[in-house]
Parts: structure tokens; C-alpha cells; sequence
């Protein structure tokens, strides 16, 4: 497999510089990933704290054998229960069809680094793909895009979910989505692959209850070799597993609260964008009433309040609630993070861009709850170039990292111009120069015999260049139908590697890529060792 990294020009400056290991930002972490020591360090701090390990076990062996876990999973359950093992974790929603290829990016990434440090550190190192089940979004995981005529289609599932609620909950409409389903595969151009990839996908379907275990069994199927351990974080189990965690949140939300709240504007003061909303009144914490998810505050009275005031609770109402009912909590983007570092042994966390600009502010959360953050790293990411594209790069002479850093419209146009020598472009800018210049003397004189005279001559230059334009135009659609079969070459590169103006992972969905190449090249790449030093990576398949 030919692995090609590549440098990307419009990266956040926070991670640009997080990635250059720049002091300005490194501060704002506990460890630097970029030692090697770091994760001996780390490995050894984790050997001073406790962890329900066994009951742990027995929730998640309880979670992935609901999603049809492969053994290799529940082996790397059972070595979780060693006091000596860890494991490297990062999450993402339940997106359909597993969501755009930046989720696959990050289960190889975390994948590949626990193989890296069981092999340096030789201990066990198990990879945990954490769920984001208890995001209540729909909106953002209910659609997924294709390609179609050499650029992307959006493709919605047909199910309005009108409360706030976590997807955990959410029941999957059978009817509808197996609709959608044959409506995807109806859009795929039939291949080798075609019909495992949709007797699997259907199988996996049939036997979920939720979008969350949907997308759970798709991604044990993907990764049935690697043992990628699964957990929801909105799942019942998991929140009775969390219950003194958030009597721990709960009692430090003033430190975690205004800790942050400080921790953003030291960051936005040097000028790095934090994609997080922070008040210093705020709980952090979600609560479940009447099936809808309420963002908590904390009053002026010191009272626990919903955002609108939909409910208002004494501190020790939600103390007895985290220790009686903890399924009606959850967490937000702050405590998340803080949840599943006091949940597991973390050697270290996989985010991508956002998630790694607003963990640098999270410091004080963490050390609210009397523990370090992780090592945190930046996912790999890849653009999967397949070969008809590679062909038509070679044909042109161009360059792939040209055309995902800025796509490949300025040189489409270029192509197109060049055709005709010289440019018609060119040719007609000079032959509305030239006949301003000769109706010039015209104007002039229109102008000194009368005004009106000379307004007339100035609309009779308009309406000449106005038909050398229109002339340029009719052209230029002639070169395009003329070279109709080239440009569409140009617009299928544009539409792999720079689709919707960006990453390829960011929009594509792995079920193109499946259908025409077969699922081996994710398991393929679970096995090389890529650098996350790096920006990107071109993966040839």
C-alpha cells in the first residue's frame, strides 16, 4: 500500500501549532505526545489510580455483544481487566452508514497508535471507540453524500425526531431506512463488491434497534479483525458506571465552570478559534425530563436551573439524582471528556482538529476532578485516491496535494484556456481595448457637438463590447462541449480529492470507496504505522 504524506495549507492555527510543538499551546496540556517518555510517564501515573476494571468489563462485554461484537473484541475486554493495561481512546456520533471517512480515519488512528505502544511499552494496550450516543442532534448524522455527475449529493434519511433526544434513544424507522438503504445502493454502480457490501449492510440493519447500534455492527463488521472495543455514553449501563463520577462533577462545577470559562479567553486572547461557548455559570451537565434533554445552569441562587427554566433544583436534588437515577444525566462537551478519562485507563485520547482546539481548554476541568488530561493526539487523516483518479492526475501532469489543498478549479479554467491559442479570454480583452481606443475620437466628438450626442456614443461603445462578450461566451461554451469529456476528467478530481471546497473525509462517505474497492484496504491500513506528525496522508487504493 503506497502511503504519501502531504502538508495542508488552511489548517487552524491552533493545530498548525499544535503539530509544530510550539510552547504557546503544548502549555495548555498536561503531556506532550511528541515524546516518547510521555506515554511511559503516562502509562506509569495510571498505576496510582483506581479503576472498576471488572464491572467496566462487564458493562462493555454487555454493550458489544448486543452489536454482534467478533471475538477479538471481547478478548481485548478481557485483557482490559489487567491493572497493568490502557487504552487509547477517541469518539465520534453515530453517523449513518458509519458518517463522512473522518470516523474510519480516526478508528485506524487509534488502532494503529495502541499497536504501536503495546509493542514499545509491552503492556496491553486495548483500542476503545467511545459513541457519542448521548448527542441529540439528528440533523448532523441523518444524511450521508455521494458522488453523482462528478460532484456530491446530499442523501437525508426520511425520519423526523421532533424532542431533544439522545440518539441512544432513538428507534430506528425500519421502513424508512431500509427505503433509504436500497435508494443508496440504487445510486452505486454495481461491482464485485455490490452485493456482499449490501447483504452486510442490511443484515446490519436488521438486527439494530437504534442508529446507534446500527452504526456500532457496521463498524465491528469493518474491523472484526482489529478487537475495537465499542461503548455508548448514552447507554443505561454506562450512566450507572458513571454515578459517582457525576456526583463529582456536580460538586466541582464552580472550579470546572469558571476554570474553562478563563481557560477560553486566555486562548482567544492568542488569537486561537476555540469552537467551544463557555459561560462561568454554566453546569455542564444535561438532565432527562419528559424524554428531552435540559441543558443545566447554575443561578444566582446557587440552584441547579434549565436553560429556559423549564425546572429548578437544589444542589442536593441533583446529588440524590446522580445517585439514584444517573441514567437521566449526561454529559456536554466539557465533561465528556473528564467522564471518560475517570471511566477508563487512558494512555492517550484521538481527536481530530475541533476536538484538540477545544480540549486545550480544558485543562482546569480535569484538574477539578483531581486528574490529569490524557496525552491528547491529532487523528491521522487520509484522502483515499482510487486509480481512475490517479490516472487522470498523471494525465495532466498534476500535482494530488495541489488539488486537495485547493481544489481544482483554477486549474480546469487554465486547461481550457490553453486550448486555444492565443486564450479567447485574452484575444477578446484586447479587441475591446483596441476598439475603445479607435471609437475614442468618435466619442469625443459626439460629445463637443451635443451631451446627448455624447451619451449615445458611450452606450454605442457598451453595446460593441457587449457583443464581443457575448461572442467570448458563445466561444467558450464551444470549447466546453468540445472538450466536454476533458473537463468532466478535471471535475472528477476535483469532487475525490477538494469535495465541497475541503477534506475528503470530511464529506465522503466509506460506502463509495467500499463498493469499488472492497473493505481490504481498511483493514490493510489498520496494519502500517503512520506518523501523527503529519498533516495528511494520500493513500493509494
Amino acid at each position: 500500500m503506497q502511503i504519501d504524506p502531504v502538508k495542508l495549507t488552511k489548517q487552524n492555527p491552533l493545530i498548525d501549532d499544535y503539530r509544530q510543538n510550539k510552547q504557546r499551546i503544548m502549555q495548555h496540556f498536561d503531556y506532550n505526545p511528541y515524546l516518547e517518555s510521555a506515554f511511559e510517564e503516562r502509562l506509569a501515573s495510571l498505576q496510582e489510580r483506581k479503576f472498576d476494571r471488572r464491572r467496566l468489563s462487564e458493562v462493555l462485554t454487555s454493550l458489544n455483544e448486543k452489536w454482534g461484537a467478533p471475538e477479538s473484541a471481547y478478548v481485548n475486554i478481557r485483557r482490559l481487566e489487567q491493572k497493568d493495561s490502557a487504552v487509547v481512546i477517541g469518539g465520534q456520533q453515530a453517523g449513518l452508514l458509519t458518517g463522512p471517512m473522518y470516523t474510519i480515519n480516526k478508528i485506524i488512528s487509534i488502532i494503529q497508535f495502541a499497536k504501536q505502544q503495546e509493542a514499545k511499552l509491552g503492556k496491553p494496550i486495548i483500542p476503545v471507540f467511545w459513541i457519542a450516543g448521548e448527542d441529540h442532534d439528528f440533523a448532523e448524522i441523518n444524511h450521508i453524500y455521494l458522488p453523482e455527475n462528478h460532484s456530491m449529493k446530499k442523501h437525508s434519511i426520511q425520519h423526523r425526531i421532533e424532542e431533544k433526544r439522545s440518539l441512544s434513544d432513538v428507534s430506528i424507522d425500519k421502513m424508512h431506512a431500509e427505503q433509504w438503504v436500497d435508494h443508496i445502493f440504487e445510486q452505486l454502480k454495481e461491482t464485485v463488491f455490490t452485493h456482499h457490501l449490501y447483504e452486510s449492510i442490511h443484515d446490519c440493519l436488521k438486527k439494530s434497534n437504534t442508529y446507534v447500534d446500527f452504526f456500532a455492527r457496521l463498524i465491528h463488521h469493518l474491523f472484526e479483525a482489529e478487537g475495537i472495543v465499542l461503548v455508548d455514553s448514552g447507554d443505561p449501563e454506562i450512566r450507572e458506571l458513571e454515578s459517582d463520577h457525576f456526583v463529582t462533577l456536580i460538586k466541582k462545577q464552580c472550579e470546572i465552570s469558571e476554570g474553562v470559562y478563563q481557560r477560553v479567553q486566555s486562548l482567544k486572547q492568542k488569537n486561537y478559534p476555540v469552537s467551544l461557548e463557555v459561560d462561568s455559570h454554566d453546569g455542564h451537565l444535561f438532565l432527562m425530563k419528559d424524554q428531552e434533554r435540559i441543558l443545566l445552569t447554575r443561578n444566582e441562587n446557587g440552584e441547579w436551573a434549565g436553560k429556559q427554566n423549564e425546572l429548578v433544583l437544589s444542589e442536593q436534588e441533583l446529588l440524590d439524582i446522580a445517585v439514584e437515577t444517573p441514567a437521566r444525566l449526561s454529559n456536554n462537551v466539557v465533561t465528556r471528556p473528564v467522564m471518560q478519562e475517570m471511566l477508563f485507563p487512558t494512555l492517550a485520547f484521538v481527536g481530530g482538529p475541533g476536538e484538540i482546539s477545544y480540549w486545550a481548554a480544558l485543562g482546569p476541568a480535569f484538574h477539578a476532578a483531581q486528574i490529569d488530561m490524557p496525552p491528547v493526539l491529532p487523528r491521522l487523516s487520509f484522502t483515499f485516491m482510487e486509480k481512475r483518479v490517479e490516472k487522470v492526475l498523471t494525465t495532466y501532469g498534476i500535482e494530488a496535494a495541489q488539488v486537495i489543498n485547493h481544489g481544482a478549479g483554477e486549474l480546469k479554467t487554465n486547461w481550457l484556456a490553453a486550448q486555444n491559442n492565443p486564450p479567447v479570454k485574452h484575444l477578446a480583452s484586447e479587441v475591446k481595448n483596441a476598439i475603445a481606443t479607435i471609437h475614442a475620437p468618435l466619442r469625443k466628438v459626439a460629445k463637443d457637438v451635443r451631451a446627448d450626442l455624447g451619451e449615445m456614443a458611450d452606450r454605442n461603445l457598451f453595446y460593441l463590447q457587449r457583443d464581443i462578450d457575448f461572442m467570448e461566451d458563445r466561444i467558450i461554451k464551444a470549447l466546453e462541449e468540445k472538450y466536454a469529456k476533458e473537463l468532466s476528467e478535471f471535475n472528477l478530481v476535483e469532487m475525490s480529492l477538494h469535495p465541497n471546497n475541503g477534506l475528503q473525509e470530511r464529506t465522503w462517505n466509506p460506502v463509495s470507496l467500499l463498493n469499488n474497492c472492497g473493505p481490504g484496504f481498511i483493514e490493510q491500513l489498520t496494519y502500517e504505522s503512520c506518523s501523527l506528525k503529519s498533516d495528511h496522508f494520500i493513500v493509494y487504493i
